[in-house]
């Protein structure tokens, strides 16, 4: 017998009583009204029991709240279906072992972050050697070749270096995400890829605080990584696919 679909709510104190904490900015100055405004914005997105924790200024004529209420929605969690990436957890030594003994020669990686993007920790933490977290980047694994363009890097020049090495993998990172201009520049960058009539050679990977797999896929990714990923995750998704489309083991 199917066991019946959950339905769940926010926890605070008690199971179900659907306790949420919720910040936002008002275009106030910080004020007795401007504390009741915050308490009735709180209201007419659906909260109940609204508590005005915290009010601040933020700037001339702004105010930064912070509020407790309590929402009667719930979701049915059941019902929740996320793609995700799937791939094992091979130490270092394994997945170099798999490059050697099935794939041959080196696994080549190419990564930048592109356009007006400056930041290189999302890129960095993932190629260098030193890595995030006590997990060593790609750059240590025996038998792969990385380049790490770095930040603001045209999407024509990461297309055109990748195809010039050869790469196996190319990794698009976008760390700036406001009015979704990480979606934007990632779509370009799929873009080039595509016209250049190369886009199947490669496995095209997409990183960032913002990105997931579901959007990855549909920006026509191969894979997509968020935040809080670990380089083994990635470096075992490379070698895994490789090994599947060159007609191995489905996951090493």
């Amino acid at each position: 017998m199917a066991r019946p679909r959950e339905s769940i709510k926010a926890y605070g104190d008690r199971l179900d009583d659907g306790a949420v904490q919720l910040s936002f900015t008002l275009p106030v100055a910080a004020s007795p009204r401007a504390r009741a405004a915050a308490r009735l914005y709180a209201e007419q997105l659906g909260l109940e029991k609204v508590l005005v924790a915290h009010m601040e200024a933020c700037g001339d004529g702004f105010s930064y709240f912070v509020v407790y209420g309590a929402s009667r929605a719930a979701v049915d969690f059941d019902a929740i279906d996320v793609p995700v990436v799937e791939t094992h957890d091979l130490s270092m030594e394994e997945v170099g072992d798999v490059v050697k003994r099935e794939l041959g020669g080196k696994v080549v990686v190419v990564g930048a972050c592109t356009g007006s993007d400056a930041h290189t920790v999302g890129i960095d933490a993932i190629l260098n050697m030193k890595g995030y977290a006590g997990d060593y980047g790609l750059e240590r694994y025996a038998g792969f070749e990385v380049h790490n363009l770095g930040a603001q890097i045209d999407n024509s020049e990461l297309v055109r270096r990748a195809l010039e090495v050869g790469a196996h993998a190319v990794l698009l990172s976008q760390v700036v995400t406001q009015r979704d201009c990480h979606k934007e520049n990632a779509a370009a960058f799929m873009k080039e890829l595509v016209a250049t009539g190369r886009r199947g050679e490669l496995l095209a990977l997409f990183g960032g605080p913002r990105v997931d797999h579901a959007l990855a896929l549909a920006l026509g990714f191969d894979a997509g990584f968020g935040t809080g990923t670990r380089p083994s995750e990635v470096a075992n998704y490379i070698v895994g696919e490789l090994r599947r489309r060159r007609g191995g083991k489905e996951r090493p």
